[in-house]
């Protein structure tokens, strides 16, 4: 029967890539002993949340409590154990300094954006050789939609005199398609834009488990 000790010992050796999802949060659920119990629990909890870590990951600690009876020290265990890879992310996407493609973008916003249970609006203004000048919030929201001054969002561009701009928002439901209002609000900032000969190169959309680039479907207005 393996043990937690021997799951560790493999951690140490081999690195935590070598340890599968279930394992790693055995690892937090149990300190010694026989790793099988703590294993089951494991996948279970993993079950609970469809196998979706991200889902887990943004789940606070009361709901953590109440997968599998695991109690407040584990569950406070795991939910630390999930925010210090969060913040460990975000530190990350600090480091990207310039957007060449929606992958760069996705880079940066995902750990931010993609756990939070409201919509945020964010704008990554842009040189004209695609340096980050600024990534500002221009707005946040509710669950289904946040409100998007589109004047404001071309007014700090004119103020920065940036060269372009990438458009950045989050879907909490966990689906990335653009919806009807994400469209309209695109066309209008793109036609607003055009005004000053600033291009808006891209809306990017983050969500738990995808991401959508219009540019990439070929769905950015002209």
């Amino acid at each position: 029967m393996t043990t937690n000790d021997e799951l560790r010992q493999r951690l140490v050796s081999r690195g935590a890539e070598a340890l599968s999802d279930a394992q790693l949060i055995a690892l937090l659920l149990q300190e010694n002993g026989p790793a099988a119990g703590a294993l089951d629990t494991a996948r279970r909890i993993l079950e609970s949340f469809g196998g979706d870590l991200a889902a887990l990951a943004s789940s606070d600690v009361a709901r953590l409590r109440m997968c599998e009876g695991i109690g407040v020290r584990r569950a406070a265990v795991l939910s630390a154990a999930c925010e210090l890879g969060r913040r460990a992310g975000v530190a990350a996407s600090q480091e990207v300094t310039s957007v060449e493609t929606d992958e760069d973008v996705v880079r940066i916003f995902h750990p931010l954006l993609a756990h939070l249970a409201h919509e945020e609006f964010w704008v990554v203004y842009l040189t004209a050789s695609n340096r980050i000048i600024e990534r500002r919030r221009i707005s946040q929201g509710g669950v289904s939609g946040t409100v998007v001054d589109y004047r404001l969002v071309v007014k700090r561009a004119v103020e920065l005199l940036c060269g372009a701009m990438v458009l950045v928002h989050n879907h909490p439901s966990g689906s990335a398609r653009p919806s009807e209002s994400d469209m309209t609000l695109t066309e209008r900032i793109v036609r607003a834009s055009a005004l000053f000969d600033i291009k808006v190169v891209d809306h990017v959309i983050v969500s738990s488990s995808e991401s959508y680039s219009l540019l990439r479907h070929g769905r950015m207005p002209e």
